[in-house]
């Protein structure tokens, strides 16, 4: 059972971080082959943010990591100007990644008044027969 410890929007946040490492770790050969960047230099920017994201996606119970989030897809975006095609697939996972943290806050948000009018009903007194 999924009770109010467990964060909807860490999840979800999560699971977008790690699906984008897997595109951000695999511009590296791109930026190699066809964009004619240098090698040390590609490898560790796709592999660094590649990295990152996967770091991200563990340290998102610190809501400081969420900030760093943000700006791991404004790099992704910002890719665009070495990979012209990362302006589009960048673009998808920031959406993607807004969805997901935006969505995430209003089910918290949602779950905590549901579990507070829980907790209000249960303090009230059983009515009186009579």
């Amino acid at each position: 059972m999924s009770g109010p410890e467990r964060s909807p929007r860490r999840g979800m946040c999560a699971a977008i971080l790690s699906l984008e490492a897997i595109a951000l770790g695999l511009t590296t050969p791109v930026m190699i082959s066809i964009a004619d960047v240098d090698t040390a230099t590609a490898v560790g920017v796709g592999l660094g943010l590649a990295v990152a994201c996967l770091l991200l996606a563990g340290m998102l119970r610190a809501e400081w990591a969420y900030s760093l989030g943000w700006v791991v897809q404004g790099a992704a975006v910002g890719l665009g100007f070495v990979i012209p095609l990362m302006f589009l697939l960048g673009g998808i996972f920031a959406l993607l990644w807004g969805t997901a943290y935006f969505l995430g806050v209003k089910i918290e948000r949602e779950r905590a008044a549901a579990y507070a009018a829980l907790d209000d009903t249960a303090a009230e007194p059983p009515a009186s027969e009579g």
